[in-house]
């Protein structure tokens, strides 16, 4: 699979997106998020965060770099390296342990972690269309697949 589109026309389709591939992942696996400032990766991981069932606020990990939610027995990492200034960096931050088991970790601005991060899942990568949001998803591995598989089924439904 060479990866799949979908259209975002505004904010709350791009939560509702979220919610839908929260549902494809399970709560488990590695998510690159890529695209310019002001793009909505923080707004697709708000939108994925709740749909494991957050209710209060889902901010940028800008500072921190790393925002952790237990939800449901699940663990989700939210990273933002748009700060980092060195990969190295990361291995301060016991980053590994967060890859290990059974996460689900969302990582806005992975290309400044180059070296040091796992491969992905999948990338969705967020540009601007129209008057929304283009979210091109490029699956790495079994898993990414099986995720776009999911969503491009349920895209079909929500359209019949």
């Amino acid at each position: 699979m060479s990866g799949l589109t979908f259209y975002a026309a505004d904010e709350a389709a791009m939560l509702e997106f979220g919610a839908r591939l929260a549902e494809a992942t399970g709560g488990r696996g590695v998510i690159f998020l890529l695209g310019d400032l002001g793009m909505g990766k923080t707004t697709l991981s708000r939108g994925l965060i709740r749909g494991f069932g957050h209710q209060g606020a889902v901010k940028s990990p800008t500072f921190t770099l790393v925002e952790p939610y237990e939800l449901g027995g699940r663990r989700i990492y939210h990273f933002d390296l748009y700060r980092l200034v060195d990969p190295e960096e990361l291995e301060f931050l016991g980053i590994r342990d967060y890859f290990e088991g059974d996460a689900l970790c969302l990582i806005e601005w992975p290309q400044r972690g180059a070296g040091v991060l796992p491969k992905p899942d999948l990338t969705i990568t967020i540009s601007a269309h129209g008057g929304g949001r283009s979210l091109h998803l490029a699956p790495h591995g079994p898993r990414g697949e099986a995720w776009c598989a999911a969503l491009q089924a349920g895209q079909q439904r929500h359209h019949q």
